[in-house]
């Protein structure tokens, strides 16, 4: 494969959804198999389910890992492909494949001794429930090299704006385990143990599929310490601001649960629509990343500002595109997860305010977008914490305080969205974020 970049540079709406519309494919496609496997344990009984839950919420932070390090390497090999250095933007891929691949193993082997007492802990106890999970954990573990491999391909890949080989290097995997998974749990009597060999047969695939993809390119394969360091202060920087999500997120949630049953199942609707939109929006933000880097690595600095500020404006098209519609289905949704007439009305509580975000909401997912493609990511760390810190959870635990109930909480995350906004917005009117070169 020649070694030299062919960037195409074009900033239009069909370029940037011929990067969007894949990507979005991809982030859905481990959300989808994750319904999939749920519903195939779920006919297994409570047990299963609950082991499920608990062991998929540690593959599920392990992916979170993974998402950081796709992030970090894809605005860094975008540098070099715009800077027209296709094998230096491959090289990082490399670099960010070892990364991936030391931790991948590092989380699985850290399984196979410590998965029991892990699950213990968040089963809050032993029992049925600590022993399947574990089980399944510790089978399900065995695919995180290759989840890790898969996210740092990724990466690259979208760096050199190739987002359709990412396409079927997951699609494919997770068709086979869709499949898989069925037939092991029920046919073969594997119970919970198929679904967690399906995960991990994926995973592994995947991984392979995107290692595959590395070998093709002819570069050197070779693992250079320095290049990793680099990528681990980026993915430091991402974890923290990470981090900093998590932690409000759950606090608020926290919070939510001390109004009752009916509150907390609302902020569990109107929140995991959020989370969707957030999913969705996302496949903008990574075109941005790859789009911004290669813009700054060929040394445009000002088609960079421009392509920054179109899409900003396309972040907020499509976050009044989806205010309108969760507007509209204001009396409907909620009744498709719930039909206790108390939660429906608690998510009315919390509803105004999660249409009134939404616009703004659109445009902040499109700006972090375009800073971590800047490799600005610092900026974005301290400003994530400042918002979370200074705005975010004072917010919701005076909504506690105060007893302001749901509203108050929905409030807080307004708050953190707007400060947020107000922050990007005077970032990326500054320019300070627009250094060219093939490294920031």
């Amino acid at each position: 494969m020649s070694q030299t970049a062919t960037v195409d540079r074009s900033a239009s709406p069909r370029r940037i959804a011929s990067l969007a519309l894949p990507a979005l494919v991809v982030l859905a496609a481990e959300p989808l198999y994750v319904l999939v496997d749920t519903a195939v344990v779920g006919h297994l009984g409570r047990v299963p389910l609950a082991a499920l839950a608990v062991g998929g919420t540690v593959m599920t932070l392990t992916a979170w890992l993974g998402t950081v390090v796709a992030y970090g390497t894809t605005g860094r090999s975008a540098r070099r492909f715009g800077a027209g250095d296709r094998a230096a933007a491959v090289a990082e891929g490399v670099q960010s494949s070892w990364l991936a691949l030391g931790v991948g193993l590092l989380v699985a082997i850290g399984m196979q001794i410590g998965g029991g007492a892990l699950a213990r802990t968040l089963a809050g106890g032993g029992g049925d429930v600590a022993g399947a999970a574990a089980a399944w954990l510790r089978v399900a573990a065995l695919g995180a090299p290759g989840l890790l491999l898969a996210a740092a391909g990724n990466g690259w890949l979208r760096g050199v704006q190739d987002t359709r080989r990412p396409l079927y290097f997951v699609l494919g995997p997770n068709l086979v385990s869709a499949l898989l998974c069925p037939l092991l749990v029920y046919p073969a009597g594997l119970g919970l143990t198929g679904s967690a060999v399906a995960n991990a047969v994926a995973q592994t695939l995947s991984g392979v599929l995107f290692a595959g993809a590395l070998v093709a390119e002819r570069v050197s394969l070779r693992p250079r310490p320095r290049l990793i360091r680099d990528q681990l202060v980026l993915s430091r920087d991402l974890l923290i601001r990470g981090l900093a999500f998590q932690a409000s997120f759950l606090s608020a949630t926290a919070v939510a649960a001390r109004f009752g049953a009916a509150a907390v199942g609302a902020h569990q609707i109107a929140l995991q629509l959020w989370f969707f939109t957030a999913l969705v929006l996302d496949a903008l933000a990574i075109a941005a990343q790859s789009l911004i880097g290669a813009a700054l690595g060929s040394g445009d600095a000002a088609g960079a500002r421009a392509l920054a500020r179109r899409i900003g404006l396309l972040g907020g098209v499509c976050g009044v595109a989806f205010a309108v519609v969760i507007a509209a289905g204001a009396g409907v949704v909620p009744s498709w997860f719930s039909s206790d007439g108390q939660v429906r009305e608690q998510a009315m509580v919390a509803w105004p305010w999660f249409v009134a975000m939404l616009p703004l909401a659109g445009v902040v997912f499109a700006l972090d977008g375009v800073l971590i493609g800047a490799g600005d990511v610092r900026y974005l760390r301290n400003l994530t914490i400042v918002a979370a810190l200074g705005g975010f959870l004072p917010a919701i635990w005076l909504a506690y305080v105060l007893n302001l109930g749901l509203g108050g909480i929905w409030a807080g995350l307004t708050l953190f969205v707007v400060i947020r906004l107000v922050a990007l917005l005077l970032r990326v009117r500054s320019g300070g974020w627009a250094v060219v070169g093939a490294v920031r």
